[in-house]
């Protein structure tokens, strides 16, 4: 006597009536670690490059400061101070000064609304994910008891419906895990350049800031593509090569069984 079949509608009714503590928190319990481990490894980073950011520049203010040539860029009373200096008969220097300095803080202005407004476009496409995701994952816990429900020969239903819950619930900790790898780059970044202005009182970091921007555009075009890895985590480690085991142990089987069908008959045949 098959007892699968008989057990089966009880089994489908249990789940369907603690569907939100059972089904649902078993999973949500089971992928909850990886969630918290990897939005607590990005909280870490985070707070790590905001410290050596406002470390970066202090250090450029600081360098900036030291040099007569430059210290009336950024600071206001030093500019007051040269200028009074200069007097009225060095009408040409102080004009090339003002513009200098309205140069250098439009320059400023421009770099830092680039940097704004990337920023901002990282944040949207963080806040884009998780805010699908979310969706996602109401939809299909409301269509839940329609999957575990379904009839005879659909049951291939429940397993896709697992399958997607479990790789939409990837989302988040794929987005923390990217999110933290930009972190770590621009911390090392925020490193190399706190070293050189320690060091270096004449170094350059316009490359540093055009690299910031670029791996920023890289974050936000990466962020579009975390619906696919995690896809890929499913397929390669999850679902997808869980139903090619037992295929391929089905078909092997099948194989095993036709070849012993054959030899007994050709046993039998021969007698």
């Amino acid at each position: 006597v098959d007892v699968f079949p008989l057990l089966r509608p009880f089994a489908i009714g249990f789940c369907i009536m603690f569907f939100p503590t059972v089904v649902l928190g078993t999973i949500n319990s089971v992928m909850s670690p990886i969630v918290q481990g990897t939005a607590s490894m990005l909280e870490g980073q985070t707070l790590d490059m905001q410290k050596y950011r406002e470390e970066k520049d202090r250090l450029e203010y600081e360098q900036m400061m030291k040099d007569p040539s430059t210290a009336y860029l950024v600071d206001d009373a030093e500019f007051d101070r040269q200028i009074d200096e200069l007097g009225v008969t060095e009408i040409g220097t102080a004009a090339g000064m003002y513009i200098e300095r309205g140069m250098y803080k439009v320059k400023k202005a421009i770099q830092n609304f680039f940097r704004e407004l990337l920023e901002m476009l990282f944040q949207a496409a963080s806040l884009t994910i998780d805010t699908i995701r979310t969706f996602f994952l109401i939809v299909l816990a409301i269509l839940g008891p329609i999957a575990l429900s379904v009839w005879d020969g659909f049951q291939n239903t429940l397993v896709q419906w697992i399958c997607r819950y479990i790789q939409t619930y990837l989302w988040l900790p794929v987005a923390d895990l990217f999110s933290t790898i930009l972190a770590k780059i621009q911390v090392l970044m925020l490193q190399n350049d706190i070293s050189e202005l320690t060091n270096n009182p004449n170094v350059d970091l316009d490359g540093s800031n055009t690299a910031y921007t670029i791996f920023m555009i890289i974050g936000i075009i990466g962020y579009f593509t975390i619906p696919t890895v995690a896809g890929w985590i499913i397929q390669a480690g999850g679902m997808g090569s869980y139903n090619r085991s037992i295929n391929n142990t089905a078909m092997t089987g099948g194989s095993w069984a036709g070849s012993i069908a054959g030899g007994v008959a050709g046993n039998v045949a021969g007698r």
